[in-house]
């Protein structure tokens, strides 16, 4: 570092922490011991939540439990940038989607994020859900694996016209916001 670095790193704050949430991993310890995060074997599943189709560990209060880490620690506002559920989406004989799941997942997160804001005093200046359209999932690369609120004719085989509808989630989230969070 130069003369003049340290007090340039000083002035050089941000104006808020942007952060994704989608689940929580309970982890063990190497050996048995208990003692050394340093030497988990990996994650393992959490007896007392639930896991979606892929395993993700689905754990809204884990997100009150961040948010509140990060408020303290870091005092600044707080922006959840990306919180989803991944999905097998079923289109109805009639075209509908019923995505109660997907409702149910984002409505529990989004009161723990209530709670956080009026019980603990987090500053949340911000949510946005992962995401608006289904499109591949980054992390296994398939389309089955749904989380917008769209549904897009696209399956992992390449198949689908790409025509697009909207799931029950749509216009669960639609009221949602128009209600500032009021109507879950």
């Amino acid at each position: 570092m130069e003369e003049g670095d340290e007090q340039i790193l000083r002035e050089g704050t941000c104006d808020y922490l942007g952060f994704s949430y989608y689940m929580t991993n309970a982890v063990k310890a190497e050996g048995g011991s208990g003692d050394a995060i340093s030497g988990f074997e990996g994650s393992v599943p959490n007896p007392h939540v639930k896991a979606s189709d892929w395993g993700w560990q689905i754990d809204p209060v884990g997100l009150r439990y961040a948010l509140c880490e990060l408020y303290e620690r870091y005092q600044k506002p707080l922006f959840i940038v990306e919180n989803g559920f991944g999905a097998y989406d079923k289109v109805e004989e009639d075209g509908s989607i019923n995505d109660d799941y997907r409702i149910d997942y984002l409505r529990a997160h989004v009161e723990e994020m209530i709670k956080a804001v009026t019980y603990d005093g987090v500053e949340l200046m911000g949510y946005t859900p992962w995401g608006c359209i289904d499109c591949v999932s980054f992390t296994t690369g398939q389309y089955s694996k749904r989380y917008g609120f769209i549904y897009v004719n696209k399956h992992d085989d390449g198949t689908g016209d790409m025509s697009r509808s909207r799931k029950k989630s749509f216009d669960w989230y639609k009221e949602v916001i128009a209600s500032n969070g009021e109507n879950l």
